[in-house]
């Protein structure tokens, strides 16, 4: 079993808490990323649990051993960088079976692992080319497959496909996937990219100054964030967030906002907003979520100050109000900049958050 464990860990630089206490447990042959925003510990979680890092205090646990304080090379743990660190001298098939070589297995063990590794891969045809003949897809492969011949318990993955154009992330996205139904080995993938992170992983974990706000699957994550922050990191592109109050009255709960914006709240999920009514709050609506005109949806007024045509849809980016607001429009739309329109939103689809605590209102 790779269950990997993480008990009360902390981490401090000198008088720097950068982790305070967190747990986090992974389960075997689950794929997890840890997401979030640039500093925001999801690299040095990952580091401690490889061993490249100490942990202050607290216990790391993968399998059934304890493994705090063990060096790398004693957890069996895999780790693929984000600079592929391959050796230029070395052909493929020596970077791939370097780490075994120097373990004295024997050549002939090698030699198999290696030819496992490059079918795996796809790397079969390249394994007497140098690093400098390859692509930069086909180096993360290499930097994989040398991963892959250490039969780990844990693969470790720290932002790999961030030094690649987008059409090759895209591509090693589903290699990386693939690879993990064939190999049935716990991942734990640490990436900046929410749309990286949502494509590939069975759960998210979503971090911000050291904390996890958040664990879930990917569509949880989506329509039912647990925080502002969450809301606001998960989605691309972001979701709109108005500030308004909840105000009851004879005919149900309504939201309002600056310049007269009501939006009637559906009666059906009134009762689990109970908590913010006659509060300060903020509504949140996905872009996506302004697109289709019911006319019996509400509508909010927005202020276009550019369009980004995206092919099968348009983004027209303005404001509503003094709120930042963006909404997805069909592709032949005629509207265009410093034009004036109003928006359908669909309100099965609206969030509401606590604007005192950034809390979600659960439903």
């Amino acid at each position: 079993m790779s269950q990997v464990r993480l008990d009360q860990v902390t981490k401090s630089f000198g008088s720097v808490a950068v982790i305070p206490p967190l747990d986090l447990v992974i389960a075997d042959k689950e794929f997890v990323v840890l997401v979030g925003p640039s500093g925001c510990g999801k690299t040095t979680t990952l580091r401690m649990i490889a061993g490249l890092e100490q942990t202050t205090s607290g216990g790391i646990r993968i399998g059934d051993r304890e493994v705090t304080a063990l060096r790398p090379g004693l957890r069996n743990c895999s780790m693929v960088f984000q600079n592929y660190a391959l050796y230029p001298h070395m052909t493929v098939a020596e970077n791939i079976g370097y780490g075994m070589k120097v373990r004295g297995t024997p050549k002939e063990d090698i030699d198999t692992a290696v030819a496992n590794a490059a079918r795996i891969l796809n790397l079969g045809a390249y394994l007497n080319r140098k690093p400098s003949a390859l692509s930069g897809g086909q180096r993360q492969r290499v930097a994989i497959g040398r991963a892959i011949v250490r039969q780990p318990d844990v693969f470790l993955f720290d932002e790999p496909l961030s030094n690649l154009d987008a059409k090759l992330r895209i591509e090693m996205r589903t290699e990386i996937k693939l690879l993990h139904r064939r190999l049935q080995t716990t991942i734990v993938y640490v990436t900046h990219d929410q749309v990286e992170a949502m494509t590939m992983a069975d759960r998210v974990v979503v971090m911000n100054q050291g904390r996890i706000e958040q664990a879930a699957d990917p569509i949880t994550l989506y329509e039912s964030p647990k925080n502002l922050f969450v809301a606001a990191f998960i989605g691309a592109p972001s979701m709109n967030f108005v500030q308004g109050r909840l105000e009851a009255g004879d005919g149900g709960v309504v939201f309002r906002a600056e310049d007269d914006v009501a939006i009637p709240v559906p009666a059906d999920i009134v009762e689990h907003l109970s908590e913010g009514i006659g509060k300060a709050v903020v509504l949140g609506i996905r872009p996506e979520h302004t697109m289709t005109a019911d006319p019996t949806f509400p509508t909010i007024r927005v202020h276009v100050a550019d369009i980004e045509p995206l092919g099968p849809h348009t983004l027209a980016i303005g404001k509503a109000g003094a709120s930042a607001f963006t909404a997805q429009i069909h592709a032949s739309s005629r509207i265009r900049p410093e034009d004036t329109f109003d928006v359908p939103i669909d309100p099965e689809k609206m969030h509401f958050f606590l604007k005192s605590t950034g809390e979600a209102l659960r439903r």
